[in-house]
């Protein structure tokens, strides 16, 4: 019995509604069906295209890198808005202060940032007595002129002559004195708009700060030296009446060299005397030589923390000879704020 297949080249018609790929289906000539191959479709037969899954994932390196440039555009820019905004602020404030002190902010907490600032508030003077002239320093507190020095920069003298740091000369006459914490108040005649120094707390100072010293040793107007408190509450002795030495800062009075002091028990420059006064100094190694007397002891913040009263030299030196070893004194500003009323009511005699 043999086989009975269709004729291959006339294909009979699929049953109606038969998938070409149903096995079940016959033809109508009785015979087993097979489908024959799917004609040639040249679509088809093209590559085709990628799932939408490939796709992205082969876009995805574009994209991050798109995303990356993004990023990097906004930190970029957000970095040059920042560094404009600092540089805008630097331009403002170059000329402005730091809060609660004299300090330009581009300087603050330098030697030269605080020279800059205090300077103007630190005037040379020249006392003349008698006996001859003498020169010390002194601070101004006020705008329209007065000043704080020692006393023993013008004791005695019958007249007070003022330079400014700006080479401005003004006459001055005596407000007040305290022997006893060796402080004067004197005040210029006809002065106004000058620029007062910022006094601070001496109480908040500690051993090793940082300090400057302004004054005029030797004459030399607007000196700056720096160094360090080297100690608290220091018992300084110096006399308290004409003669013994007060005043004698440029050692231009017969037998003048420093003014007498003493410490520690013992003497400096030249006997005390009999009439003398002891007070509690801070200690500093910042040079001080003849001519710094009355000047400023200054923090690192611009504000005044002590007067600078005395200076330890050799005993054998006298005069010009006698220099800084750094061994400085200076009255503690809250001393200063405490004496200002007794002060201005004319102090004590």
């Amino acid at each position: 019995m043999t086989d009975h297949y269709p004729a291959q080249s006339h294909p009979q018609p699929y049953t109606t509604g038969a998938h070409p790929y149903d096995t079940a289906a016959t033809s109508f000539d009785g015979g087993p069906s097979y489908p024959p191959p799917p004609p040639y479709d040249p679509v088809a037969h093209e590559v085709p295209a990628q799932p939408a899954a490939h796709r992205a994932r082969a876009r995805r390196p574009v994209a991050l890198i798109a995303a990356v440039a993004l990023i990097a555009a906004v930190v970029g820019g957000g970095t040059s808005a920042l560094v404009q905004h600092f540089a805008d602020n630097g331009s403002d404030s170059a000329g402005s202060t730091v809060n609660g002190t004299t300090v330009s902010r581009t300087t603050a907490g330098t030697v030269a940032g605080v020279a800059q600032a205090v300077s103007p508030s630190i005037v040379e003077i020249n006392a003349t007595t008698s006996a001859g002239e003498s020169t010390g320093s002194g601070v101004i507190i006020t705008s329209d002129g007065e000043i704080i020095t020692n006393n023993h920069v013008i004791a005695g003298a019958d007249t007070v002559k003022v330079r400014l740091d700006d080479g401005t000369t003004y006459t001055a006459k005596v407000v007040g004195t305290d022997p006893d914490k060796d402080l004067a108040l004197i005040k210029l005649d006809g002065a106004k708009g000058l620029k007062a120094a910022a006094l601070g707390d001496s109480g908040k100072v500690k051993v090793g700060d940082e300090v400057v010293a302004i004054g005029s040793p030797e004459g030399l107007t607007g000196t700056v030296t720096s160094g360090i408190v080297s100690a608290l509450d220091r018992d300084v002795t110096v006399a308290k009446d004409q003669g013994q030495g007060q005043g004698q800062d440029q050692g231009r009075q017969g037998g003048g060299g420093n003014w007498p002091f003493e410490f520690g028990g013992q003497e400096f420059n030249g006997d005390t005397g009999s009439s003398k006064t002891t007070y509690k100094a801070l200690q500093t190694d910042a040079s001080l030589n003849p001519g710094n007397s009355g000047g400023a002891l200054i923090n690192m913040n611009g504000e005044i923390i002590g007067i600078n009263s005395a200076m330890y030299s050799p005993s054998s030196a006298t005069g010009s000879t006698a220099g800084s070893v750094g061994l400085g004194f200076a009255i503690p500003i809250d001393t200063v704020k405490g004496d200002l009323d007794a002060l201005r009511d004319g102090g004590s005699s």
